[in-house]
């Protein structure tokens, strides 16, 4: 092993990893420690496995639906641990995948097992998994360390067998009656999921709607989708206690406007945000700053108050999504071995929801657009008058656009079949600066779902 490095890497994720491959292109020796598996959490325990799952599920959902299109077809019985070995054989390959990449493919890259800590400026001390411990100095350290399951101060909780995204994507059995705290975008999309599968799922949100940074149209249509499919959705209830009886059975007790709700389920699921993994990295030993959630403060640049320390990823705050962090990696590649110089904070944010139908969201919703004075006019289109959505029966939800006083896109909310890809659309155009005429009389192909950009814009009018 090589003793000394340029480059230091604290964690595999999808800033680290790409960042590792292009530092040892450039002939710099790079070294990376990760304390768990390779890939972050996106492969192990994030966007990888849980779009596996909702694969399965939405197939279940075809099979459970398929007399609808006059196909003939008994109730799907679901083999969760076949459902969980193809999620596992998927994760494998992923991560044999990024570790053949950073120990095979590239030369410069030495890959450490074990946990970090800073004890000097650009000094690190590793605890090697083996037991071993070995000092590292050098110029440039990139921390990468994400985040984990944030945990809330709930009566109980710790004495029943509450489980985090993590355990659950491990669970051996489908639960009989899934109990899930939060109702952000990971409460969805496993609500959804599990329903799917066969239980019972009730979830338990304390604001007064699912997805608090959408608009109130949008959080209405997705509350109806799932109440559709049977999930029991519990809004503006605030989690008091949890307990657990001597059959198994977990009670969530938890105040509303109604009064006291005690919901019962075999299985509970936390899902009610995220922590920064920076309480052991020693980053006060350094005059590492942290906000007081503790995520890494950087300047425009992912730069900490440490030179020669950036901090990529989840770890600094902000959205937290694959594409943010893969393009923190080129926010720093392009300005350390390209001196090129762009802000991290001046980008788009696209984001899609997966449930099904899914939701996808780029630039600004109403309440942004209004908050920031912002003279706009909105044009909204039912899915169902769009051909595609009639011909293969996904007619549910609607898309929805902003357009500010010179006809450009402001920002589109499509709640609809393959909505993520056709949220994708709105983006190039707003990139392009393109002006919403160009797309109401642009010729496109028949009958795609794309059509829906020629007739979205005839709906647009002032805000209410």
């Amino acid at each position: 092993m090589p003793t000394s490095y340029d480059v230091l890497i604290i964690g595999s994720g999808q800033a680290g990893n790409p960042l590792a491959v292009a530092m040892a292109e450039a002939g710099r020796k790079v070294v990376l420690v990760e304390e768990n598996h390779l890939g972050g959490s996106c492969i192990n325990y994030g966007c990888s496995p849980t779009k596996a799952l909702l694969a399965s599920a939405e197939r279940a959902h075809q099979v459970r639906t398929a007399a609808t299109y006059g196909i003939g077809a008994p109730e799907p019985t679901v083999d969760f641990q076949a459902v969980m070995a193809r999620k596992n054989a998927i994760i494998k390959k992923s991560r044999e995948g990024v570790r053949s990449n950073l120990t095979q493919e590239h030369e410069g890259i030495t890959v450490l097992h074990g946990h970090a800590t800073f004890t000097g400026p650009r000094t690190v001390q590793v605890a090697l998994a083996g037991g071993e411990t070995r000092e590292i100095k050098v110029p440039l350290v990139f921390i990468n360390t994400g985040t984990r399951a944030a945990l809330p101060e709930l009566e109980g909780l710790t004495d029943v067998p509450y489980l985090t995204t993590t355990e659950l994507l491990d669970l051996p059995e489908l639960p009989e009656h899934l109990l899930i705290l939060g109702g952000g975008y990971i409460g969805i999309e496993f609500s959804q999921m599990f329903r799917r599968f066969g239980s019972r799922v009730t979830l338990v949100e304390s604001g007064p709607h699912l997805l608090e940074h959408e608009d109130a149209d949008v959080c209405a249509a997705m509350q109806e989708m799932l109440e559709v499919e049977g999930i029991e959705l519990v809004l503006g209830a605030e989690a008091r206690r949890v307990s657990r009886n001597a059959e198994g059975l977990i009670t969530l007790s938890a105040h509303t406007k109604a009064g006291e709700r005690r919901l019962r389920g075999t299985h509970l699921l936390v899902a009610t945000g995220r922590v920064p993994n920076s309480d052991k990295l020693g980053l006060a030993t350094i005059g590492v700053k942290t906000d007081e959630k503790g995520y890494i403060q950087v300047n425009s640049q992912l730069q900490t108050a440490a030179r020669g320390v950036y901090a990529l990823g989840d770890i600094h705050g902000g959205p937290q999504f694959t594409h943010i962090s893969y393009d923190d990696y080129r926010v720093v590649r392009d300005a350390i071995l390209h001196g090129k110089r762009r802000s991290a904070r001046q980008r788009p944010l696209p984001y899609t929801v997966f449930t099904d139908p899914q939701l996808g969201r780029i630039g600004l919703n109403e309440e942004q657009a209004r908050k920031q004075g912002i003279v706009y006019r909105v044009g909204k289109m039912p899915v169902r008058t769009i051909g595609r959505a009639r011909e293969t029966g996904n007619t549910t939800g609607f898309w929805k656009v902003l357009v500010d006083a010179q006809g450009r896109i402001l920002g589109a909310a499509i709640l609809g079949a393959e909505g993520g890809e056709i949220m994708t659309m709105f983006q190039l155009a707003m990139m392009g600066k393109l002006k919403y005429p160009q797309l109401q009389s642009m010729v496109i192909a028949h009958p795609t779902w794309a059509e829906g950009l020629n007739n979205v814009f005839t709906k647009l009018k002032k805000p209410e």
